[in-house]
């Protein structure tokens, strides 16, 4: 029976090589699988509408909670949105010992500049869990910075920058290592591998400071019992983004968002309703 599980654990997030096939966009890695998701009755050929990019978080997959809840109540709302799994995750080509952030944030670059040809889309938005909320708030600053389009509203939901300190304190998950020289690759849970130039460059990475670029709306999602990634980090946001964010503290929530998703999902359609019917013609 543990051998199933561990078994089906693997196919689900992607650990042993897809067969081969052709993706419209790709990053740093190599191909990027996605899922894009319309509102019932949307003919892209004719109608437009607005369009939330979802980044799911380190170990997971476009096709884990809560990213295909998250896409049904979006589409429910007249909202659009694409899915996709990050390099070495999912269906994704490359693999997971040579993820690192930086190749994270080019991934959701990619994405964005496909989103953005999409002659239906009308607006933009990004949603990021755990560590895609790292890199979704990385990637709207970049963009920012760089002073170009940006994201119309960011959602961040436990957003894991803990990760800095993670790998600067020699500890991922129940995985330890000198943080100095860590080894060519960790094992977390005995399963999944996270390489050198991740534990070393994730200690350098500016996370707020990147984020702080971003100057418009972002709503941040915590659940009070998240035992992975600890409040202080979505507060950490909130004096980041100052008074154009807002922090709303689930109570009762995990992690994994299994315990309040119908709210969880009720918040983010909230926000970006709201949020692209304010910025519409």
């Amino acid at each position: 029976m543990k051998r199933t599980i561990l078994f089906f654990i693997a196919l689900t997030l992607g650990l042993f090589p897809a067969a081969a096939r052709e993706f419209a966009v790709s990053g740093p890695e190599g191909g990027l699988a996605m899922k894009v998701a319309l509102p019932d009755g949307f003919n892209p050929e004719t109608d437009r509408c607005p369009l939330v990019i979802l980044m799911h978080g380190i170990f997971s997959s476009k096709d884990y909670n809560p990213m295909p809840s998250l896409a049904k109540a979006l589409a429910r709302a007249g909202i659009s949105s694409i899915r996709f799994d990050f390099d070495g995750h999912g269906k994704s080509e490359g693999r997971m010992q040579d993820m690192t952030i930086e190749k994270e944030i080019a991934d959701a670059m990619a994405i964005w500049k496909y989103a953005e040809s999409l002659p239906y889309v009308d607006g933009i938005g990004f949603l990021g869990h755990s560590q895609g909320g790292v890199i979704a708030s990385m990637t709207a600053g970049r963009l920012a910075a760089a002073g170009g389009r940006v994201p119309d509203g960011v959602v961040l939901l436990a957003p894991g920058s803990v990760i800095k300190q993670a790998c600067q304190g020699g500890k991922f998950f129940n995985a330890r290592f000198d943080p100095a020289d860590p080894p060519e690759y960790i094992r977390c849970w005995g399963m999944m591998k996270l390489g050198r130039e991740y534990l070393l460059t994730t200690q350098a990475l500016d996370i707020y400071g990147t984020a702080a670029a971003y100057m418009g709306p972002v709503l941040l999602l915590h659940g009070t019992k998240d035992s992975i990634v600890p409040m202080w980090c979505s507060e950490q946001y909130l004096e980041t983004y100052g008074d154009r964010a807002n922090l709303v503290k689930v109570e009762g929530e995990n992690h994994l968002i299994t315990r309040k998703k119908k709210e969880i999902c009720a918040q983010v359609v909230a926000f970006f309703r709201g949020l692209f019917n304010e910025t519409r013609p």
